[in-house]
């Protein structure tokens, strides 16, 4: 996942990080792995990797309530959002 905070939503933004967004990730078993952050420099000012066991099951998480409702949250945070699904080496997929 991927995306620009929006400007003047930095405090929130964090806080909302620490205290729901990737608690809740865990939740839905979305195991966050990277988290990168862009200074300086061209690209998505944040860049976010978790991994799920299985395709089927981050299918399942993607179309749950508990996903849509964390997602709009994030979205009010934040801009130029987009989320790419890709396998793991054969042995998990990312979001």
């Amino acid at each position: 996942m991927q995306w620009d905070i929006k400007m003047g939503r930095e405090q929130d933004f964090s806080e909302f990080v620490v205290r729901e967004f990737a608690p809740r990730l865990m939740q839905l078993g979305i195991e966050p792995n990277e988290v990168l952050y862009t200074m300086y420099g061209e690209g998505p000012q944040m860049l976010t990797i978790g991994a799920v066991e299985s395709p089927e099951r981050l299918q399942d998480i993607l179309q749950s309530p508990g996903w849509k409702k964390l997602h709009d949250k994030l979205l009010t945070y934040v801009t130029n959002y987009s989320q790419k699904v890709v396998p793991d080496n054969g042995r998990n997929f990312q979001l």
